[in-house]
């Protein structure tokens, strides 16, 4: 079943906490959560954010993590004794998911700059990949246009030399800066597609609340639940693309409206 949600990024750079209060004090039940520092990993901090998600009944699909900048560092640049430390840095972050009760793991990967073969990216990347199947995590390729993964080509790739290992996220915005189209994306990724950023766009931008665009949402969320219908669909938008709250709740409903007519 498709669930419709919410980042805590919308919020950004509100504090971590404060934007999972405001999403479930607002009737939000389904989230991803942004970690935006090192201090947010500890369980004595985890802890409050898992009284509220449970107080308010708030579901927690995903995480984003703050490294995603460095990933390219960390993980591509052939010193794999900093892969093995990252590995090991990464494992923190899957502890705060297990306590969250999250199960997607968001990575963005090596950027497009410092290109490397598929196989030598799936030889670092699959290893984290691995560490998170320990930990009970799906660790998932978001296409990001500044990175490789922005190519729909790649990503292909990736899916044929990794297999059944090989798991995705959408996000419509980056498709859009990358000159990929999101519905070929599905097409060719199908099942191994896990979690999907929405957002609308249009002639006045790449990142939009929904139905300020043009694009076909309801067609997205229709061939979402033809190849990955347990996917959840989170409304991923920048502080500047809206004015409040309420802009956030009333996409929100949108999203379930949509959800619960692919789900009938």
């Amino acid at each position: 079943m498709i669930r419709a949600g919410v980042s805590t990024a919308c919020f950004y750079p509100k504090l971590l906490e404060e934007a999972v209060y405001d999403l479930a004090v607002n009737g939000i039940n389904h989230i991803e959560i942004f970690i935006n520092a090192d201090c947010e990993l500890t369980k004595s901090y985890l802890s409050g954010i898992v009284d509220t998600l449970k107080r308010f009944e708030v579901t927690c699909r995903s995480l984003h993590p703050y490294t995603c900048p460095i990933e390219p560092m960390l993980f591509f640049s052939g010193y794999s004794r900093r892969v093995n430390d990252a590995i090991e840095y990464y494992k923190k972050f899957f502890n705060a998911m297990n306590m969250l009760g999250a199960e997607i793991f968001v990575f963005h990967g090596n950027k497009k700059i410092a290109q490397l073969s598929a196989e030598d990216y799936c030889e670092s990347y699959s290893k984290l990949v691995e560490t998170g199947k320990s930990f009970g995590i799906t660790v998932a390729q978001e296409n990001v246009s500044r990175c490789q993964s922005g190519s729909l080509e790649f990503m292909g790739k990736i899916s044929e030399i990794m297999g059944d290992d090989a798991k995705f996220v959408l996000d419509t915005k980056q498709a859009v800066r990358a000159g990929e189209n999101s519905f070929d994306i599905i097409r060719k990724l199908g099942s191994k597609i896990k979690h999907v950023h929405i957002s609308d766009h249009g002639e006045m931008g790449d990142c939009l609340q929904i139905g300020k665009g043009r694009f076909n949402i309801k067609h997205l969320f229709s061939l979402i639940a033809q190849e990955s219908p347990d996917s959840s669909v989170i409304l991923e938008l920048y502080r500047s693309n809206f004015d409040g709250i309420s802009d956030i709740v009333n996409n929100y409903n949108i999203l379930c409206s949509m959800a619960d007519n692919v789900n009938i």
